[in-house]
C-alpha cells in the first residue's frame, strides 16, 4: 500500500479503486448533507425537498411518460445545436490554428461576439427563426461555437513546431505537413474539447426552453417554478446532471478508443516520418 502522503503528490498517478472510490464518497457526503438540511427540516421542504420525495415524483413521472418526452426533446434540441456548431468550429478552428491569415481575419470578430450572452439574442432568434425549434437550436449553437473555435484554433496552434520542422525536413509539403502532422497531433485535444463543449450546451438548454416551449426539461423546470413543484425543478436539475454525465462517460470512452497510446504513458505520435 502506498503511503497516504504519496496521494498529495503532484502529478502523480492514483490507484483505479480509490480514484472511483472518491468520486462515490463525494455523492455520497452531498446525499448526506441534503437528507440531513431536509429530513430536519433545517430547510423547509417547499424550497428542498427530501430525497425520497424527489425520487418518487423522477418515478411518477417516469411511469406516466412525461419525463422521457421532456427528455426526448431536450436531448435533440441540445444535439442538433452542438453538431451544427462543431461542424463548422472544427474546421475553422483548425484552419485558424495552422493559418495565420484565417486566424488574423476571423478571431478579431468571433473574439468580440463570444462574450456577448446568448439569452440577450432571443429575442432577434424570435424575430428572425421565430418560437418553432430553430429557435431553440440556435440558441445552443450561439452558446457554444465561438469558445469551442478558439479552443480548436488554441489546441491546432499548440501542436509543437518541431514535429512539423522535420516534417519539412523529411520532404512534406504543406498538404502533407498538414494531414500527417498538425491534424493527427491536434485531434485528441479536438476530441476533449467536444467534451467540454458539450457539458456547455447543456448549461444553455433552459436559456433555449424559458421562451415559446411546451416540452422539455429546461420548459418542465420553469413550469415548476411558476407553481412552486420544487421537486420537480429538482428531478429536472438531476435529470440534466445525469445526461451531462452520460454524455462526458461517452466521449471519454471514444477518448480512449481513438488515442488508446495516450493512456499506455507515450506521447502523442504522428506521421511524420512517412511524409
Amino acid at each position: 500500500m502506498p503511503r497516504f502522503s504519496s496521494y498529495f503528490t503532484p502529478k502523480v498517478d492514483i490507484e483505479k479503486n480509490v480514484y472511483i472510490s472518491l468520486g462515490i464518497l463525494v455523492f455520497v457526503i452531498f446525499l448526506l448533507i441534503w437528507s440531513l438540511l431536509s429530513y430536519t427540516e433545517i430547510i423547509a421542504s417547499t424550497f428542498l425537498p427530501t430525497p425520497h420525495v424527489v425520487l418518487l415524483t423522477a418515478f411518477r413521472m417516469l411511469v406516466d411518460g412525461d419525463l422521457f418526452n421532456h427528455i426526448g426533446y431536450s436531448v435533440w434540441r441540445v444535439v442538433a445545436g452542438f453538431l451544427i456548431a462543431s461542424l463548422i468550429a472544427v474546421p475553422l478552428g483548425i484552419l485558424m490554428g495552422t493559418l495565420k491569415v484565417f486566424e488574423g481575419f476571423f478571431e478579431p470578430f468571433i473574439g468580440f461576439i463570444r462574450y456577448m450572452p446568448a439569452s440577450a439574442f432571443i429575442p432577434l432568434f424570435i424575430l428572425w427563426i421565430g418560437l418553432g425549434e430553430g429557435e431553440k437550436i440556435a440558441v445552443i449553437f450561439f452558446g457554444t461555437f465561438f469558445q469551442q473555435t478558439l479552443m480548436v484554433m488554441d489546441v491546432t496552434k499548440n501542436v509543437s513546431n518541431d514535429l512539423i520542422d522535420v516534417a519539412y525536413t523529411l520532404g512534406a509539403t504543406r498538404r502533407n505537413v498538414f494531414k500527417k502532422v498538425i491534424l493527427p497531433a491536434s485531434l485528441p485535444g479536438i476530441v476533449d474539447t467536444l467534451r467540454i463543449t458539450f457539458g456547455w450546451a447543456w448549461t444553455y438548454l433552459i436559456v433555449a426552453e424559458i421562451v415559446g416551449s411546451t416540452v422539455g426539461l429546461g420548459y418542465m423546470i420553469m413550469q415548476a417554478n411558476r407553481f412552486l413543484n420544487t421537486e420537480k425543478i429538482f428531478v429536472g436539475i438531476i435529470v440534466i446532471g445525469l445526461l451531462g454525465m452520460i454524455s462526458d462517460v461517452i466521449f471519454k470512452l471514444i477518448y480512449r478508443k481513438l488515442f488508446p497510446w495516450l493512456h499506455e504513458g507515450g506521447s502523442i505520435k504522428s506521421d511524420a516520418s512517412s511524409c
